[in-house]
């Protein structure tokens, strides 16, 4: 069973309905105690970090994630759900996050290393730079397009949590992972075939249900 973490601020639809295609059960809960029995766990993320960690706290699920991700139970940060698993971001002022993954969510400079200007935020079908394919999460995943919505990057200097890059004026870390924790800066369940195999792998391969 996968546990979808409510917290006012996931697009819970999108990400309930592919797990549906996939025939993957699963259950909502907009407080630990609801889902504290699931096997693995969807952090899905829309909106602005500050808001994102405010909304985690009043539902009280940091000390949760930070919990399961300590017993190794799996999970898997969606979006703005990947950005909340670093230790801060700039969005809106400093806002310190769950901390789980080394570095800092910083906005997208809009300006080359030539100086030249470009659009932010990043959005559109970006191809993947896959860098670990040995990885459980990423078995049958390739070098595909998938589908990017965001203003804010990951910078991080740890490269050993770099799943797949993607290119957009600078290297975007797309899929990051260390152990059972993983995550990716796009949608999944937005990015056809490529992304409804992450999602598969997540709850069939690395989820012992």
């Amino acid at each position: 069973m996968i546990g979808i973490i409510d917290y006012g601020m996931g697009n819970l639809f999108s990400v309930s309905k592919a797990l549906e295609r996939l025939d993957v059960p699963y259950k909502m809960g907009d407080r630990p105690e609801k889902i504290e029995d699931c096997d693995g766990y969807i952090l899905p993320g829309v909106g602005a970090f500050p808001d994102a960690m405010k909304a985690l706290e009043e539902h009280g699920f940091i000390p949760f994630i930070k919990e399961k991700a300590a017993m190794g139970v799996p999970i898997y940060g969606i979006c703005l759900g990947m950005q909340l698993l670093f230790e801060a971001s700039e969005e809106g002022g400093e806002t310190e996050g769950l901390g789980l993954f080394p570095g800092k969510i910083v906005r997208f400079p809009g300006v080359d290393e030539q100086g030249r200007k470009y659009k932010v935020p990043h959005m559109g079908w970006n191809k993947l730079d896959i860098h670990q394919p040995d990885q459980p999460l990423m078995t049958d995943v390739g070098n595909d397009y998938v589908y990017f919505v965001h203003s804010f990057v990951v910078q991080t200097e740890d490269e050993s949590i770099l799943y797949a890059t993607a290119d957009y004026h600078l290297d975007v870390p797309a899929i990051i992972g260390r152990d059972q924790l993983v995550a990716s800066q796009f949608h999944p369940e937005k990015s056809g075939k490529p992304g409804m195999q992450l999602l598969e792998n997540f709850c069939k391969v690395m989820v012992k249900q």
